[in-house]
């Protein structure tokens, strides 16, 4: 047996605000929450995010060591400035690759979150 996925469903990140994190996710980054989510028995939320998924668990944020997903925008330049208007510290868009580039923020619970851009 191969063993290959055919995608990713989605990510998890720890909060320690639900309610506070969906207003981030959604305001802020353009993510839509999915209300689908059952009743797991632990404060969370789905977020749908282009096809895949965010699910936010309330529980406090392990310390920020590398770990981070990344979300796919069609301008990067325009998001970055739309989020350092907002008051979010953002990095300067870089190159990662042909034809890609890449910038990074993180939420208020410090998780960290690479913007990034490509030709699909």
């Amino acid at each position: 047996m191969t063993i290959a996925p055919t995608g990713l469903d989605h990510v998890a990140l720890n909060v320690p605000d639900v309610p506070a994190a969906v207003t981030f996710y959604t305001e802020v980054l353009g993510l839509v929450q999915n209300h689908e989510r059952p009743d797991f028995g632990f404060a969370g939320a789905w977020l749908d995010a282009g096809g895949q998924q965010v699910h936010l668990i309330e529980l406090p944020a392990p310390p920020n060591m590398g770990q981070h997903f990344a979300l796919l925008y069609d301008d990067l330049e325009s998001v970055v400035t739309a989020l350092r208007a907002q008051g979010l510290e953002v990095s300067n868009p870089m190159p990662s690759g042909p034809n890609r580039h890449q910038a990074f923020t993180m939420d208020p619970w410090g998780n960290a979150i690479e913007l990034h851009q490509h030709p699909r």
